[in-house]
């Protein structure tokens, strides 16, 4: 009786082939991840050292008042999260309005297609051109209650990058949405609203939250659209009118110190940048979290 082992045979044309394809893939997705790598290695070093309780908790120093010291960066840390939260507050009930209605209500429609076309053309448009759009309608016409510069203009500014995101990934996720759990709620008498409200929603959540928290990432780092907006200012965010005032954000703050002639300013450049890295790598953590768990269900 022969004994015919399954072995596998190193020079066959085929496993060689296989071989060269797999190495070649593994070697291109090393190099996609060296910048990412070399990037946050050299924030690290650089930014790093900077991090101590006087850069989370002091107000930036106008350049040239103190060569040794430049301050900290905490009004444009509470300046990143109330133009960020603005956004969101916007854009999010905009952009999952948007997924509802192109996944429940306007299938296969002309005006779906247009709003489909739309999202993924601004999905593309440079963030400047947010920003320039609303310094045009909302920062040079005084329009907000007569501000120029403000928080809420940054808010909008941003909000026009997010609802893309949001509105794609709201429509998605409710596509994934099994029809009979749709078919059942119909079928014992709910209507269309509460069926989505009750059913559909709530199974497309962790999916239409990895959606928002990605385009929260992606807004929290924007630079641009700030420039035109919510300007800079080296003042902590205070009064009843301070969403109508200009306001610091990191961002804003690292293009702003980065460029000056002096080192302290551009080390507490180096410093913002840790956090802000350090705030959008835990939002993206976040964000495969929740798509995990979509994927477990």
């Amino acid at each position: 009786m022969t004994n015919n082992k399954l072995s596998f045979n190193y020079s066959s044309k085929r496993n060689i082939t296989e071989f060269i394809f797999t190495f070649l893939s593994a070697f291109a997705s090393i190099i996609v991840l060296m910048p990412l790598i070399f990037i946050i290695i050299y924030v690290i070093i650089k930014g790093g050292s900077e991090l101590n309780l006087s850069l989370l908790t002091q107000l930036p120093e106008p350049p040239g008042d103190d060569l040794n010291n430049a301050g900290g960066v905490g009004n444009a840390i509470i300046g990143t999260f109330i133009v960020t939260l603005l956004a969101a507050l916007i854009s999010i009930p905009i952009g999952v309005g948007g997924g509802i209605y192109l996944a429940e209500y306007s299938l296969k429609g002309p005006f779906s297609k247009f709003i489909r076309f739309g999202a993924n053309v601004l999905s593309g448009v440079p963030s400047i051109i947010a920003g320039v759009f609303i310094y045009g309608i909302i920062v040079s016409t005084r329009i907000i209650l007569g501000s120029n510069f403000s928080a809420i203009a940054g808010g909008l500014a941003l909000s026009i990058l997010m609802i893309p995101t949001i509105i794609k990934t709201t429509d998605e996720g409710l596509k994934l949405v099994s029809n009979d759990l749709r078919k059942a709620s119909i079928g014992i008498g709910a209507s269309k609203f509460i069926t989505i409200i009750r059913i559909t929603l709530p199974a497309a959540f962790n999916s239409i939250s990895t959606g928002i928290v990605l385009a929260i990432a992606r807004a929290s780092g924007e630079t641009a659209p700030l420039i035109f907006t919510a300007l800079f200012s080296f003042y902590w965010p205070s009064g009843n009118d301070m969403l109508l005032q200009p306001l610091a954000t990191l961002s804003v703050l690292i293009y702003n110190f980065a460029m000056e002639p002096y080192e302290a300013q551009n080390q507490l450049a180096w410093g913002a940048s840790f956090l802000l890295v350090t705030l959008i790598l835990f939002i993206n953590l976040l964000a495969r979290w929740l798509s995990n768990k979509t994927m477990e269900k």
